[in-house]
């Protein structure tokens, strides 16, 4: 029974959160796009925060009797528990996200020593989902992990959104951006994807190391020089020289292949639209591609939900507004001494949402990451409510200073508003819901 939005809204808003992950478990909607099994081999190949789980899927639903093995990388405890009798064909190794570890790197170079040999009877089934990017890695020529750990970082707190991002990553990788697709030459490859990117582009997600990529060596080099990012000297004249460009759209070398998007963000926001609907209240959704710095896209949705409470405008009162999207957090410099700040981009939406709201009456709303992990903190996000401010106000919190650290997790931590559910294994990004009373 869905909770009383009126009485309870905090259980309605946790509600709507659980129908959109949910929605995105690999174990319901695997099943359908599953291939029939080849004339020769199936190897599973695959990468990303939903990895384990997604491998889980298809040990269940594979015929039995039929041939399967392989090997999946996921991030560090986001291996779900085995259910009872499912026997383990599939090996999951785990690694850090998001920034790249050395177990990432012995997982990506044993993927692709998985594809010596393969034939054309054979069957590559890669496993795909948000986190690949960090999860698989496997430095260009040139470049050493401490290199991809720096250029990683340094991507992350720039500001770029996730196309620019792995647009980087795919030039200077020797596995993504098509690459493992040509490794498993001549076997044909089907890859079943999770989207986590605005558009659901599978050559975004996790870098597209199996579809072909539309992106150049050029594009890599203005997008490292628009965010003042380095690169040794070799490699970036390797870029100039486009000698690590990647198999573009109509390579032969895709001939046959097939991907199917198993669960996105669309269909997540529609799973939560359904309970609230359930509940008796309106639901709209905004966007499931929303991008940006995130709180400025708080500041927004908070005008938006101001014009609902006070003037019944653009959508009458009692709703619930959704939207999804990848948005971004741009690092502020500190003063020198000064803590790190603490948070993510649901997070970071939050604290500028409770500020543009100024503690508005009868909107309370939640914003998390799909995967459970805002960042690398231990929480999926936060909540914010009516009296978010003045809560903090007699803590002797004021929110500016936390927005200017970039520290969420510090301020909706004093107050007990963490959004903490642990890895849910699945993956469709960031989900928020404004509920307007």
């Amino acid at each position: 029974m869905v909770p009383n939005p009126q009485t309870h809204p905090r259980e309605f808003l946790e509600a709507l959160y659980r129908a959109a992950v949910t929605r995105a478990l690999p174990l319901h909607t695997t099943a359908a796009h599953l291939p029939p099994p080849p004339k020769g081999r199936t190897v599973v190949l695959g990468a990303g925060k939903a990895g384990g789980a997604m491998a889980q899927a298809v040990e269940a639903h594979w015929p039995a009797g039929a041939p399967l093995s392989g090997l999946v990388v996921t991030r560090y405890h986001h291996t779900p528990p085995r259910p009872a009798g499912l026997a383990q064909r599939i090996e999951v190794v785990e690694a850090s996200h998001p920034v790249p570890d050395a177990a990432g790197l012995a997982a990506a170079q044993r993927i692709l020593q998985r594809t010596a040999g393969l034939t054309e009877d054979d069957l590559v089934l890669c496993l795909i989902s948000g986190g690949g990017s960090a999860l698989l890695t496997l430095p260009a020529d040139g470049l050493t992990l401490q290199d991809k750990q720096r250029i990683n970082q340094a991507l992350l707190d720039s500001g770029a959104n996730i196309a620019e991002m792995n647009c980087v990553r795919k030039h200077l990788s020797r596995i993504k951006g098509g690459r493992l697709a040509a490794a498993c030459a001549p076997a044909r490859v089907v890859t079943l994807t999770i989207s986590d990117v605005p558009g659901d582009d599978p050559s975004v997600i996790a870098s597209g190391p199996t579809v072909p990529d539309a992106t150049t060596c050029a594009d890599a080099l203005s997008i490292l020089k628009r965010y003042r990012i380095d690169l040794p000297g070799e490699v970036a004249e390797m870029l100039r020289q486009n000698q690590l460009e990647t198999p573009k759209p109509g390579d032969a070398v895709f001939r046959g292949h097939a991907v199917h998007m198993i669960a996105t963000p669309q269909q997540s926001l529609e799973a939560a639209a359904a309970v609230a609907r359930q509940a008796g209240l309106h639901a709209h959704i905004l966007s499931d591609e929303m991008e940006g710095e995130s709180r400025e896209v708080g500041k927004v949705h908070a005008a938006l939900a101001r014009a609902v409470a006070r003037h019944g405008q653009p959508f009458a009162r009692p709703c619930v507004i959704l939207s999804g999207g990848e948005t971004t957090v741009t690092m502020r410099p500190r003063a020198p001494g000064a803590p790190q700040g603490r948070g993510g981009r649901a997070g970071e939406f939050c604290l500028g949402l409770a500020l543009a709201l100024q503690g508005q009456p009868g909107v309370h709303a939640l914003a998390a990451d799909t995967d459970g992990i805002d960042g690398v903190e231990d929480n999926a996000g936060a909540w914010v409510t009516p009296d978010t401010l003045a809560r903090a106000a007699t803590l002797g919190l004021k929110i500016n200073p936390h927005l200017d650290g970039n520290d969420a997790y510090g301020y909706f931590s004093a107050l007990g508003d963490l959004v903490v559910t642990g890895p849910t294994h699945t993956n469709v990004n960031d989900f928020r819901a404004m509920l307007v009373l």
